[in-house]
């Protein structure tokens, strides 16, 4: 399998690597590619895309994810590696506002890759190509859309005849992590495909790019944490089994209208995390007379420094804000204080803190606004630990899916009443 760009062969295997063959040839309505984490599905298709981008003339490009603020830090920064990759970035054109690719093809004609964000879904529904048709559609992270309609609303969205002498066609592309069992893309394209449906699943054993160092995350994920590994490392759709909260709902509301109402506060969290997992900051809202939660905003983030922490938060509007943080680590909270995050303080762990904050924060109805998709993802997969050797659910949630979980918890402890938290 070759590409030839300006009398240049490019042999595909070399830069696609294996696993992945059947994906790359399809060309049914749906692909769907559920796996787990360094499987390489995004890059595969990132991949795909520049290079049928240049393979057909006619052809344009719409990538969504639910929030759009998300596609920058994702498909846009695959899309420009697999550019580089390739070699092919005097042909690109690559433009962070507003977020769009170009590629001016032989014919001298442009050809688009938008990206859009399913809360705006006007700008979705709206989009009109300059040359050519919009016949291909890469939804990235699409367990994000727990609500199938909105997913019926994109596939509408790519509809029109394309003349057969291009040689196009009409493909939506799902790549996700599989965490819950119960999200309707189970149900619709593995347990029920149809003959325009390829559903695959694909992990990390397939990456040769690989080294030593990322198989051994895997190797310690499998022994010391088995349920995510399923999930994490293989591929699995997670099972989830006795949810701790299951008193929330997914809904839009304006920040702006709930702070209006009599009695509301707001109440933000941090939880510090580094390389495999993310600090998290919970932004709430909290009205103890109708015990309701609102869950308005998030940063979830790997790789943060304590620069870059700071940054992001004075970048959101929140540096000003009361913010209770890991009391795990004084130094980084002494340091976010130094870079102007001035009212930061520590939260006061205990015995039974977490129980205690837990059993709190159940007597609350929690309003999770659609943008806030990593606290969505966290809720709806954090459960009850289980003893290993006899099945039985503990007094203990997992060590998982409780970064925002615990950054919740610390925003909130300044309302929880009596003796909720321990200060021993």
């Amino acid at each position: 399998m070759n590409l030839k760009i300006n009398q240049r062969n490019i042999h595909l295997p070399d830069y696609v690597g294996r696993g992945y063959g059947t994906y790359w040839r399809w060309k049914g309505r749906y692909r769907v590619c559920k796996g787990s984490r360094a499987s390489k599905k995004s890059k595969t298709t990132a991949l795909w895309y520049i290079v049928n981008m240049m393979k057909y003339p006619d052809a344009n490009l719409l990538v969504v994810r639910k929030v759009f603020r998300t596609l920058k830090d994702s498909c846009f920064t695959e899309l420009k590696w697999a550019i580089n990759r390739l070699g092919v970035t005097e042909h690109w054109e690559i433009k962070e506002s507003p977020l769009e690719m170009t590629y001016t093809n032989r014919q001298g004609k442009q050809q688009k890759i938008y990206f859009r964000g399913l809360d705006d879904p006007l700008k979705v529904t709206s989009i009109t190509v300059e040359n050519g048709f919009l016949c291909w559609m890469w939804i990235e992270e699409a367990y994000e859309i727990s609500n199938e309609n909105d997913f019926n609303m994109l596939d509408e969205s790519i509809r029109g005849a394309v003349p057969p002498e291009t040689k196009l066609f009409k493909q939506i592309t799902l790549t996700f992590n599989p965490w819950n069992e119960h999200h309707w893309m189970k149900k619709r394209f593995f347990d029920n495909p149809d003959d325009e449906t390829l559903a695959m699943t694909t992990n990390y054993l397939c990456n040769e790019w690989l080294d030593d160092a990322d198989r051994k995350v895997f190797e310690t994920m499998k022994r010391n944490n088995p349920r995510r590994y399923r999930v994490a490392g293989l591929g699995d759709w997670g099972i989830v089994e006795g949810l701790i909260f299951e008193n929330w709902e997914e809904k839009a509301f304006s920040v702006q209208e709930i702070t209006a109402l009599p009695g509301v506060r707001s109440a933000f969290g941090l939880d510090f995390g580094y390389t495999n997992d993310p600090a998290a900051l919970f932004c709430g809202l909290i009205d103890q007379s109708s015990k309701t939660i609102w869950v308005f905003d998030e940063i979830y983030k790997r790789g943060m420094s304590n620069e870059a922490i700071a940054e992001e938060v004075t970048r959101a509007g929140y540096s000003k804000e009361k913010i209770k943080a890991d009391c795990a680590e004084p130094k980084s909270i002494d340091r976010l204080y130094t870079l102007g995050i001035s009212h930061i303080q520590r939260s006061r762990k205990g015995k039974d803190s977490i129980n205690n904050g837990i059993d709190f924060i159940q007597d609350y109805h929690i309003i999770i606004h659609p943008k806030c998709v990593n606290f969505i993802t966290e809720i709806s997969n954090y459960t009850w630990d289980t003893d290993s050797k006899t099945g039985k659910k503990l007094n203990k949630p997992i060590d998982d899916f409780n970064h925002l979980m615990d950054a919740m918890r610390y925003a909130l402890e300044d309302f929880s009443r009596g003796d909720t938290f321990s200060f021993e």
